[in-house]
């Protein structure tokens, strides 16, 4: 929708200045409150008087002097308008240390009107306060004989009736009644009006972002430009409310145009919230439930022309759906005022008086919580103090109650009773009242009473106690309770009975009364290790008897300690804390006096948990499940043991997992719906009646597999009189236990007794049984073996004769050695010839057909191959030799040629024949060594002796003589030749043994002048940069080349900015060929990219233009 009016950003913007000045003062109003002892008030100016504003800040809790700015609207610094107009003035007054600030303003104009700011700052916070100036025009004079104005009332002469004043009253207009305000389009006025009074226009349509303002008026002038692109641009601006639907569109001049939506600068894609529609040449984007985070600017852009809009979300304000409620409580109770907005989220402020109440200032007082729209404000403990008024306030409503808080009555639960007691006894006096916090003292007749070593005064909660020990006859009297801070007493009397008794002395032997009825087994008595143990025995006798406890001969003491015994009057008590198994046995217990004595003993069984089973291991799996054995603990805990409890868990990971969770009784279990192919462990658990055993060790790890198919192809690749060579593939079906190896067994054809053939798995797929008797029939089978056991075996299907088979001699020679093979002196000689034939054929070596004797020759000869080889060939070993190869009187022969070569010698009797005008003639004879091959040529030399250097004249010249031509005259000239085989030139040349001399004819050689050319030239490019469009990603390079001399220098630039440092750049000079490598280009990397090059003698640059586009079918997989 088109917005023709700004009330509603300008309320926006009100807002986000709010805002910012909250989030900025971290004390809130509160500690703005506490700084601030006086703040600059709004006022009325009249046009051409003064006005001054004064401001004053609390530095008592300050560490240093605070720092104080007068600004004009948002941003405006007044102190760089200090002069004649504004002038301001500084204080400080020690006793108080209160700063004071002063701003005046000397004759106020029209201009002065507008929000002002006084910013405090101290270290790292900031408070402010703002302050309105409105300017008024000035009064008319009145009138000079002020007594003309003056009235006489009635008809009479001028000294009858009274004055009347009225006269001399201000006329003011009377102000009709406002309509509803024409909304009015503030950009339409700013574009008409002159930059000078931009600032008075906003001042007066309430736009505080001066900037925002001056921004977007340049774009909306620089849209009103005609468009060739747009036939219809987007609106100057949207609005819409939070959670509704947005469309903006355009209409193109080019139907086919393709359009990119930009937000705040950065493209827009497609997705649920944005939808792009295309409809012939309008385009449209739909922005559905706008948030806050929507509120942007936007663009729509064709190739290079854009259009702009801004869209406004309108908050809906918060109301407040349920009131505050008034509370009337008594100290310390727990207070909760709760209030309910029409929005989750939605912030609310609390004040009490007048006074905001947040975290920072509230402390450990109150608490506030947020429960969905619910705000509660709790107090903890209510005193007089938190008497008051408390609000809530929203940005849409407020809502305020009552709190009243009366002091708590105390209540008696229990009072004191009146005590009659006998002397050496003991008396309490004890009441509970409602508070524990209450204290109270304690009164006999009046007097308070003091504690002392016999008296003592207690108070533990809410129940207060008074305790006299050994009462005597002057502690009778009254006893007055009187709580702290009440008027409240609680009296009762204590009386003392004085009795008279004449002791007559009571001999009686001592005796022991143990009980023991619930202990099983006559004086036993059975404890867990590690608890306390108590054994209270009453003891009678007259006078009292002398109790002593013993474990054998050894006495137990009375002190303290683990074991010990502890006495009373007629009880004597056995003591033993955290009991041990070494505190197992008979104990004896003694008592006597002077009439007689007895004696008792008891049996302490002390029993525990028992200890961990052992030797757990896994003795065979299957598929999906593994056996487990272990041993029983060593020591059962003094009871039987009942059971026990399994766990185990997956190697690697540190959960176990309970396998049961009733005891099982046997130790040996079956573990079941395990992994295939995974690792286990294992570990059990013991269980007694007093408890569960600490766990076991961890198995070796365990996997359950099972057996693997049998082999498959089994077949017979060889068999001789005594042995046969067996070949299979493996099994089908391997499973993850994988193989170990196999098992290789034979028996005779129609027995059933199987012969294992190899001591150890056999890893490999093949396998020659030895040791089988000559002629017989048997059958061989083959078996997979792995961690699960055995696999079915693999059977041939019908027996086998062993017996050797006769096969005719068969050599395989290589290709390469059908043909001579040259060898290089030195070189090594290895060939390998391959060769069938059974029984073992015989091998024999000839050359030149004679039986091969040479010990620098060796061979080496194996079942199915011979070797020859030579570790330094020499000129010796060539010549023909011959493998011969024989089964029985069957034979077969091979030849192979060898020819070792090397370098020839240099040709002989070089001289020259002839010289005719600027040619000479040479001849020569071959080599005397020709390196035992072929000469394939000659290279011939000259060199004049002046230069004494060598050149090639001819090379691979086949006769022994040649003519060297184009000599130059007056020089003399030597020759050399060298000879040349496969192996190549040889080391030495023949060289002429006379040389050939060019005379001069008379011509005279009149040589032109060497006219130096210049090579400096500035630079100057030969292949310019071209455009180039790339995916974001993948790297990419600019290329161009450029001339000049002396060498340019070259700079490259990005957006005339030079690209120094940066790894994601790679620069190149290849010969005046310069390269510009982009690793990975993003967006970002899209831009003009100039090349320049400079030298002395001038400069010059290139530029092309570099777009980073993204493929779309990235962008859609990366919204999947």
């Amino acid at each position: 929708m088109n917005v023709t009016s700004l009330s509603f950003k300008q309320k926006q913007v009100a807002n986000r200045e709010a805002a910012d000045i909250g989030s900025g003062e971290p004390g809130g109003d509160s500690e703005m409150s506490s700084l601030f002892v006086q703040k600059p008030e709004s006022v009325t100016a009249t046009k051409g008087k003064d006005v001054t504003f004064v401001a004053k800040v609390d530095s008592s809790q300050l560490s240093r002097k605070p720092a104080l700015k007068w600004l004009k609207g948002k941003w405006l610094d007044l102190a760089s308008k200090a002069g004649k107009h504004i002038q301001f003035k500084e204080s400080y007054d020690r006793n108080t240390k209160i700063y004071t600030y002063e701003m005046s303003l000397i004759k106020v104009v029209d201009a002065d009107a507008g929000g002002y700011r006084c910013e405090v700052t101290s270290k790292d916070k900031s408070y402010s306060c703002t302050f309105e100036v409105s300017v008024q025009a000035a009064q008319e004079d009145q009138q000079d004989n002020i007594l003309e104005a003056f009235k006489r009332s009635g008809d009479a002469d001028e000294d009858a009736g009274e004055l009347d004043f009225s006269v001399l009253l201000k006329k003011r207009n009377k102000k009709k009644l406002e309509g509803p305000k024409e909304e009015v389009d503030v950009w339409e006025i700013l574009k008409a009006a002159k930059p000078c009074d931009y600032e008075k226009i906003a001042f007066q349509y309430g736009i505080t972002d001066l900037r925002g303002m001056l921004t977007r008026l340049k774009k909306m002038k620089a849209e009103s430009k005609k468009s060739d692109a747009f036939l219809k641009k987007l609106d100057a601006a949207y609005s819409a409310d939070k959670g509704k639907t947005i469309h903006l569109s355009v209409e193109l001049a080019d139907p086919t145009a393709t359009v990119k939506w930009l937000k705040n600068g950065q493209e827009i894609k497609p997705s649920a919230k944005y939808v792009f529609e295309s409809v012939g040449n309008k385009r449209s984007l739909t922005i559905n439930k706008c948030s806050l985070s929507d509120d942007a600017a936007y663009e729509c852009q064709v190739e290079e022309e854009k259009c702009f809009t801004e869209v406004f979300v309108k908050e809906p304000p918060v109301t407040i759906t349920k009131q505050l409620e008034d509370v009337h409580t008594v100290v310390g109770e727990k207070v909760e005022f709760e209030v309910e907005v029409s929005e989750e989220g939605a912030n609310v402020k609390w004040m009490k008086d007048g006074v905001e109440l947040n975290r920072d200032t509230a402390g450990s007082r109150y608490r506030f919580k947020k429960d969905g729209r619910r705000h509660i404000l709790i107090i903890n403990e209510a005193t007089k103090e938190d008497i008051g008024t408390y609000y809530a306030f929203t940005n849409g409503g407020e809502s305020q109650a009552e709190l009243e808080v009366e002091d708590k009555e105390l209540e008696i639960l229990q009072s004191i009773a009146d005590l009659t007691v006998k002397a050496s006894e003991q008396a309490v006096f004890k009441c509970e009242v409602s508070d524990e916090n209450v204290t109270g003292k304690w009164f006999k007749d009046g007097v308070e009473v003091q504690a002392s070593e016999r008296i003592r005064i207690s108070h533990i909660g809410r129940n207060h106690k008074l305790t006299i020990d050994e009462v005597v006859a002057s502690d009778a009297g009254d006893y007055t309770f009187v709580p702290d801070g009440y008027a409240l007493t609680l009296s009762a009397k204590l009386n003392f009975l004085e009795i008279k008794i004449e002791y007559v002395p009571i001999e009686e032997p001592p005796k022991i009364h143990i009980d023991t009825s619930g202990c099983g087994n006559q004086n036993t008595i059975t404890v867990v290790a590690g608890n306390k143990l108590r054994v209270d025995v009453e003891i009678t006798g007259e006078p009292a008897p002398v109790t002593c406890w013993t474990k054998g001969d050894q006495v137990i003491s009375e002190a303290e300690g683990r074991v010990r015994v502890e006495k009373e009057q007629t009880l004597s008590s056995f003591v033993i804390e955290g009991a041990e198994m070494e505190d197992e046995g008979f104990y004896t217990i003694t008592v006597t006096n002077p009439v007689g004595e007895d004696k008792a003993e008891i049996y302490i069984k002390v029993v525990d948990v028992p200890n961990s089973p052992e030797n757990v291991k896994c003795t065979s799996v299957g598929e999906d499940s593994a056996t487990i054995t272990w041993d029983p603990p060593s020591f059962d805990g003094g009871v039987p043991i009942k059971g026990y409890l399994m766990e185990r868990k997956k190697v690697g990971t540190a959960r176990w997992t309970k396998l049961n969770f009733d005891v099982y009784e046997s130790n040996t279990y079956e573990a079941k719906k395990m992994i295939e192919g995974v690792l286990y462990e294992m570990r059990v658990f013991a269980v007694n009646s007093i408890g569960v055993s600490q766990p076991s060790s961890d198995s070796k790890p365990f996997m359950p597999i099972a057996p693997t198919s049998e082999p498959t192809r089994l077949v017979v690749e060889d068999v001789t009189d005594t042995t046969c060579a067996l070949k299979w593939r493996p099994p089908e079906r391997i499973g993850a236990g994988g193989i170990d190896g196999y098992i290789i067994e034979y028996c005779k054809e129609g027995d059933d007794q199987w012969v294992q053939a190899n001591k150890e798995l056999v890893e490999e797929n093949d396998y020659r049984v030895k040791g089988l008797p000559v002629g017989e029939k048997m059958l061989f089978r083959v078996t997979a073996i792995n961690i699960a056991g055995r696999s079915p075996p693999a059977t041939l299907s019908q027996a086998i004769t062993i017996r050797d088979i006769v096969e005719n001699p068969k050599i395989r020679l290589p290709r390469n050695l059908r043909s001579k093979l040259i060898k290089l002196v030195g070189e090594k000689v290895n060939l390998v010839i391959p060769f069938q034939g059974k029984p073992r054929p015989v091998v024999t070596w000839f050359k030149d057909n004679v039986l091969m004797e040479d010990k620098s020759v060796g061979t080496r000869t194996s079942e199915v191959d011979t070797i020859l080889f030579i570790r330094s060939a020499e000129r010796r070993h060539s010549g023909k030799f011959t493998l011969s190869v024989q089964v029985e009187d069957m034979s077969e022969c091979a030849d192979i040629h060898i020819q070792v070569v090397e370098r020839p010698g240099p040709p002989i009797n070089v001289h020259v024949t002839d010289v005719w005008g600027f040619n000479a003639s040479l001849e020569w004879k071959p080599p005397k060594d020709d390196g035992n091959c072929e000469i394939i040529g000659y290279t011939i030399q000259k060199c004049d002796k002046k230069s004494t250097e060598w050149f090639t004249v001819y090379e691979h010249n086949r006769r022994p003589s040649c003519t060297v031509s184009d000599l130059i005259m007056g020089n003399e000239y030597s020759f050399r030749v060298f000879s040349e085989n496969i192996c190549g030139l040889s080391n030495d040349p023949g060289i002429s043994k006379n040389s050939a001399v060019i005379t001069k004819t008379g011509l005279m050689y009149n040589p032109k002048l060497f006219k130096e050319v210049g090579m400096n030239h500035s630079p100057k490019f030969i292949a310019p940069l071209l455009d180039r469009s790339v995916i974001a990603g993948y790297n990419t390079a600019i290329s161009c080349a450029v001339r000049g001399y002396p060498k340019p220098k070259i700079i490259w630039m990005k957006n005339n900015i030079t690209i120094e440092g940066d790894p994601k750049f790679l620069m190149q000079n290849n010969q005046g060929v310069l390269t510009l490598n982009i690793r990975k280009p993003g967006l970002f990397d899209g831009g003009r990219y100039s090349c320049r090059a400079v030298n002395d003698l001038g400069e010059d640059q290139v530029e092309c233009k570099l777009e980073v586009r993204v493929l779309q079918e990235k962008g859609e997989e990366a919204k999947k």
